[in-house]
């Protein structure tokens, strides 16, 4: 195992979450960061004592915020706004997206500005450590005052209520507390605020959509190539001059890619003189519309770092002299962004649909249907009906849900986000996108084998054959809901896009391009 992770000192990242989440990296609290935690925690203190009015502390919360709260009542008041706000609905989010909210509060919470108890900190810790991970419902946040909601929900546990995961089962927090012979904690005041406040639902989702959406990118250009060699399409359009009169990194860094995979192909010499003028813009404009959603990917994966590393609590705590209630917890930076990165996900899917159509036509000596015995066979007709379907859908998902907003809090909070949706959505869109591209990678291994006994280059001989390993060409009808599966499993599980790194690396052919080298990812 690499060396630990120390939460409010080093950068957290995209793929540090994502090894900390699954166990391959150690986080831990230093002392030093934990004296600063403390030095936050006694300011608190000390603001009760004094009597001294801050928001959260020693008053009501949103619209109740003039109203006083007694000294003796301000632990109460930690107690009762996390209950209050527990107002999620619908499914539970996924384990894995819940561990990465433990995570990235954490890191929030470390930096020492909001008056948690250093016990309180390595409580949740404690539940990272042991796999013992709060279940959050999927709806009911506005994205601003934080995801306050799900993460009321998240933190149940530390009071001993709520349900959590538990030795692979859904268990009451006490039980799970009790049989690990662990009390509830003790909020003191300010705490339950601190840990409602923040961002930390949405951007765990943004994480979450970071990783799916660069592994459907990486498929999406392995996979495009390969309809390209179906097709008999040109390398062309990818030469590097081209793309050096019109420098966008995405655009240049799939040109690049696709020509690449494309390289020592025997499909592509033997049709150098066919006399087709130009390709469609399916297969021309890859560089250009994958590349787009590379640059989507690329400015949410930044503002997602910045998020990761964000104080996004309130009121914020420099000194018991010195409080700020500010706006740090407004979800606007990402819902923006991951409302961008939406789009960019449907137009992957809308491009890849588009060329499942033309493969399926009967131009350019294949098959009408790719099918020899089209007729008897409906052949790969209506896996098509399933793209367009899933294409639609993805389209009624992109209105961006940060271009509303509802008042709340009785109009004290009167401009919210709606960030958490805009992560959810991005989500949906991907998984629409991941079985656009099952099915594209289906057509695309059928075409290719219409083009025997003509090779692909190595990367692309190599991801047809693993495409074999798992689905047969089809010679009649069958139930290719079965070879959808099949292949949305190796895109999904990142397999194909593995393999074709490992086989580009044998070659000495440099796939990765920056996305991998900047961010690892994989």
């Amino acid at each position: 195992m690499s060396e630990a992770f120390k939460y409010g000192i080093d950068q957290l990242t995209v793929g540090c979450v994502l090894n900390i989440a699954a166990g391959r990296k150690k986080a831990i609290l230093t002392p030093e960061v934990l004296a600063r935690i403390k030095a936050s925690y006694d300011h608190v203190q000390t603001i009760v004592s004094r009597h001294t009015v801050v928001y959260g502390i020693n008053t009501g919360f949103g619209p109740l915020c003039d109203t006083r709260i007694s000294e003796e009542d301000t632990r109460a008041l930690q107690y009762n706004i996390l209950q209050s706000h527990s107002v999620g609905v619908g499914d539970s989010i996924p384990e894995e997206v819940a561990r990465f909210m433990l995570i990235t509060k954490a890191q929030s919470l470390a930096q020492g500005y909001s008056g948690i108890a250093p016990a309180t900190l390595e409580r949740i810790l404690w539940h990272i450590e042991r796999g013992i991970t709060p279940l959050v419902p999927e709806k009911g946040s506005v994205g601003a005052s934080g995801d306050l909601a799900p993460l009321a929900h998240l933190f149940l546990p530390l009071i001993g209520l709520g349900q959590v995961w538990y030795k692979g089962r859904i268990t009451p927090a006490a039980a799970a507390l009790q049989e690990e012979g662990m009390a509830p904690v003790v909020l003191g005041p300010k705490e339950g605020l601190a840990l409602i406040n923040g961002t930390q639902f949405i951007l765990s989702f943004a994480v979450k959509a970071l990783q799916r959406f660069h592994n459907a990118l990486e498929a999406a250009d392995i996979i495009g190539a390969l309809s390209l060699e179906g097709l008999m399409g040109t390398a062309k359009p990818f030469d590097p001059r081209l793309h050096a009169i019109r420098p966008y990194p995405g655009n240049q860094l799939v040109a690049q890619r696709l020509k690449l995979l494309l390289e020592n192909s025997g499909i592509m010499a033997a049709h150098v003189d066919c006399g087709r003028v130009q390709d469609p813009y399916s297969l021309r404009c890859m560089p250009q519309v994958h590349g787009a959603s590379r640059t989507a990917w690329q400015h949410l994966m930044e503002l997602t770092t910045i998020e990761l590393n964000a104080v996004t609590d309130n009121p914020i705590i420099f000194s018991a002299d010195d409080t700020i209630s500010g706006g740090n917890f407004h979800g606007q930076p990402l819902a923006m962004a991951l409302d961008y990165a939406t789009i960019a996900a449907a137009e992957l899917g809308n491009i890849s649909d588009r060329r499942c159509y033309m493969m399926i036509e009967g131009r350019y000596g294949l098959p009408k249907l790719l099918i020899e015995d089209a007729g008897l066979n409906s052949g790969f007709m209506i896996p098509q009906y399933t793209t367009a379907a899933l294409v639609t859908e993805n389209k009624t998902l992109c209105f961006p849900a940060s271009a509303d907003s509802v008042p709340t809090s009785l109009g004290q909070e009167d401009h919210v986000s709606m960030g958490a949706i805009s992560a959810r959505k991005l989500n949906q869109v991907i998984s629409n996108l991941e079985y656009i591209l099952a099915i594209e990678l289906l057509y695309a291994a059928q075409a290719v084998d219409f083009r025997r006994p003509l090779k692909s280059g190595p990367i692309l001989e190599a991801c047809h054959s693993y495409v074999r390993e798992k689905v047969s060409f089809a010679r009649k009808d069958r139930i290719f809901a079965d070879d959808i599966r099949a292949l949305h499993t190796i895109i999904t599980d990142q397999s194909f896009v593995r393999l074709a790194n490992e086989v580009a690396t044998i070659h000495q052919l440099p796939l990765n391009g920056i996305y991998h080298d900047q961010f690892g990812l994989y």
